[in-house]
């Protein structure tokens, strides 16, 4: 008999106690101990009090209840059990299937120091060629943020399943390190290993993330081809890719086909949507979702609210705000205040954000105040910014923020208080912090090229920096005048257009200038909002050179076409 709830399981068990059999005893017990232990209608307690009353330990039933414990939000408790069976004398000893739990776990807890401590003792234990536990130290280093280490495993590896390929491929998306991904997804169909529904997810974010769109309509192809995964959740990822990728329109090609659409495949096209800047497509969607009695999530949310924010609409937003939780029983997160304070600050309603920060539900955090404070400095009021930043002292907020010091010290500069700016710059040395580098990605004919502001490393520098002085003459021809206020530094007019000149988005349009053909499409990826100066650039390179251009910064998409951008300039 199937156990399907908790009381059954309790009268099974009060029947095996009785029972003079003790075979039937022992299997029995088991059922109801792995019902207790892993059902979801089960009771972790009840599980772990069957494991105290063991006269003779077992390893299966350690096991069982160290992977259960590993699966819940606060996995601590597995780590105790763990530690019950090195220390115990009477205790059974791991085992090849007590490890990759208990590696879960640490990567779950982000323990670090544990995981490599555990490391050390499956390797006294002879368990280092064991593929299932060094699948499991994979898992263990990348979910600690560690995919250089989790790379020596695998490279150390003598077999490799899908399962080691497909856990590496996504540490090294979780740890941004997507280009190396994509690479190591190519090398894995070259030595002959099927991908799965897992590695398809994986090496799509991979490719969203990298603005990799003639990698990831490969990696559709194989999805066509060899009728990999489930239809819902690989045609998402297909979606969130082609969506990221600069190409709406593959991505709702996909959307349509879907013949069971999901509120996630939905969600993904709407945030999609929104971040091109296609608002009122957005919201019909969102309609139609509606329509088909599905009921938004917190991230469809989220995303109908960017597409509020983004096309400064303002009343629509708060209408959505207002109802998410009595009409969808959507409680209202950190991120739907974040996109009404962006929503109310980019339209110059800086008293009514300022008003709704201080009267929000949750704690605010120090992303929204920066929102606001980067609104005043955008739209001139640098009494408001002066009296929040000495009121509210941001820093005490997040010592160890990053982005509350470039903020901070970027208001003074353009306030020409270099003293002040100086002073967050020793304080950022002081604490070690860095502030991360301009970042675009440009993907020509396969491989994504990256580049640094300032990049001189490209094995194609030279070409580069030639087309960029060619690009330079003829936007000067067009009347083009750098934006000098945008180099935030105490330096002088000519070293400010130098700086301006080498942002990391002109050297990969220049970089796809040169290795694409004319007529076609230029695709950048940059990881921070553009500046003023490099959207103005963008345009009238558009223009000259007859190129749409689609960039995806940290904000949203602009697709520049004829000297225009979709984005109407207001980003």
């Amino acid at each position: 008999m199937e156990i399907t709830s908790l009381s059954q399981a309790m009268q099974l068990h009060a029947q095996i106690i009785k029972s003079p059999d003790p075979k039937n005893r022992t299997r029995n017990l088991t059922r109801v101990f792995t019902f207790a232990a892993l059902s979801t209608a089960g009771d972790l307690t009840y599980a772990h009090l069957i494991l105290n009353s063991l006269s003779t330990q077992n390893s299966f039933f350690h096991n069982t209840m160290i992977r259960a414990y590993s699966q819940r939000s606060d996995p601590t408790h597995a780590m105790y059990l763990f530690l019950s069976m090195l220390h115990q004398p009477t205790s059974t000893r791991p085992n090849r299937f007590t490890y990759p739990s208990i590696l879960k776990s640490c990567a779950r807890l982000k323990q670090i120091r544990v995981g490599k401590q555990i490391h050390g003792l499956l390797c006294k234990s002879g368990l280092e060629s064991d593929q299932y536990v060094m699948n499991g130290l994979i898992h263990m280093y990348s979910g600690c943020g560690e995919s250089g280490l989790a790379y020596k495993v695998f490279g150390k590896m003598r077999e490799r399943d899908v399962v080691s390929w497909t856990s590496m491929i996504d540490g090294f998306v979780d740890d941004d390190r997507t280009v190396d991904a994509i690479r190591l997804f190519e090398e894995m169909m070259e030595e002959g290993v099927e991908p799965n529904e897992a590695t398809v997810v994986s090496v799509l974010r991979a490719c969203a993330d990298a603005g990799a769109i003639g990698v990831g309509r490969r990696v559709h192809g194989v999805v066509e081809e060899r009728k990999i995964g489930s239809e819902a959740n690989v045609r998402t990822a297909l979606i969130d890719m082609y969506a990221k990728c600069g190409s709406i329109n593959s991505a709702r090609e996909v959307f349509d086909g879907i013949t069971n659409k999901d509120v996630f495949a939905w969600t993904a096209l709407i945030s999609g949507l929104a971040s091109h800047g296609l608002c009122k497509e957005a919201v019909t969607l969102f309609d139609q979702m509606e329509f088909y009695g599905l009921r938004p999530d917190e991230r469809t949310m989220t995303a109908i609210l960017s597409a509020c924010r983004n096309a400064v609409w303002v009343s629509e937003g708060f209408a959505y705000f207002e109802s998410m939780q009595a009409k969808y029983g959507v409680k209202p997160t950190i991120h739907h205040y974040g996109c009404i304070v962006d929503l109310l600050a980019r339209a110059g309603h800086l008293d009514e954000a300022e008003e709704f920060i201080r009267k929000m539900l949750i704690e605010p955090d120090v992303v929204l105040w920066r929102t606001l404070i980067w609104a005043c400095k955008v739209h001139g009021d640098i009494d408001r910014s002066d009296r929040l930043m000495k009121d509210l002292e941001l820093l005490k907020m997040d010592s160890y923020d990053c982005g509350s010091y470039v903020l901070l010290g970027n208001v003074y500069a353009s306030a020409r208080k270099w003293h002040d700016k100086a002073k967050m710059r020793k304080l950022m040395n002081q604490k070690g912090l860095l502030k991360p580098p301009g970042c675009s990605r440009i993907e020509v004919d396969g491989i994504v090229h990256e580049f640094m502001a300032g990049d001189s490393g490209h094995i194609e520098a030279e070409k580069i920096y030639a087309k960029l002085d060619e690009v330079d003459e003829r936007l000067k021809a067009e009347g083009y005048d750098p934006k000098l206020s945008e180099v935030l530094l105490e330096i002088d007019e000519q070293e400010k257009a130098s700086q301006l000149r080498h942002h990391s988005e002109k050297l990969a349009v220049a970089f796809g200038l040169i290795k694409t053909s004319p007529g076609t499409d230029i695709r950048i990826v940059k990881n921070l909002r553009s500046c003023e100066d490099c959207h103005s650039v963008m345009k009238l390179i558009s223009n000259i050179y007859q190129r749409d251009i689609i960039v995806r910064d940290r904000i949203r998409f602009h697709h520049f076409i004829n000297g225009d951008c979709s984005c109407k300039d207001y980003w």
